[in-house]
This record gives structure tokens, sequence and C-alpha cells, in this order.
């Protein structure tokens, strides 16, 4: 068993962080996210009870934003219900 604390102080200048501006920041590494990655992102807090009554209503989509769901595969109803139960809690 070691006998160093096991915390430590910072080594970060955060002085110097602190004074960064936004061009400063190296984000060669961080590519930016396409609207296609955007779309693929769903939103999941821990915690969240999952429905458990789901209501069948008939709802008009556009049909090339369907026909992109659709073409996700297996489960793209459920994708649509997360993402718009991320929208909802998003601006409660």
């Amino acid at each position: 068993m070691s006998k160093e604390p096991i915390t430590r102080k910072s080594q970060t200048d955060w002085a110097r962080v602190d004074a960064m501006t936004d061009e400063d920041i190296d984000l060669s590494d961080c590519p930016e996210i396409t609207p296609e990655q955007f779309a693929k992102a769903v939103v999941q807090r821990g915690g969240l009870p999952s429905a458990k009554n789901k209501d069948q209503v008939t709802l008009r989509i556009d049909s090339d934003v369907l026909e992109w769901f659709k073409q996700q595969g297996r489960g793209y109803q459920t994708q649509i219900n997360r993402l718009l139960r991320a929208y909802m809690e998003a601006h409660r």
C-alpha cells in the first residue's frame, strides 16, 4: 500500500486556461459534428424511466425523413420516440 496522498495539487496553470480565448484552443483533433452524425445522436439521461404506456397515433412526417429513419434499420420508431423525448426534456 502506497503512503503517498491520494490527491495531489493540480499541475494545470488555471490562470492561463482562464485567459484563453476560443481562438487559442486547438480543435484540430476534434472534428466538427456533421448533420448526419447529429441526426443519429440520441440524448439519454441516466435514471430516466422508460414509458410503460404508449399510445398509437397517426403522425404526418415528411416522407424523406421517415424513409431515412427506416433505412437506419430495426427500431427506427423507438429512435424517433427517443429523439422526441430528448427534445421534450430539453425544452421543459
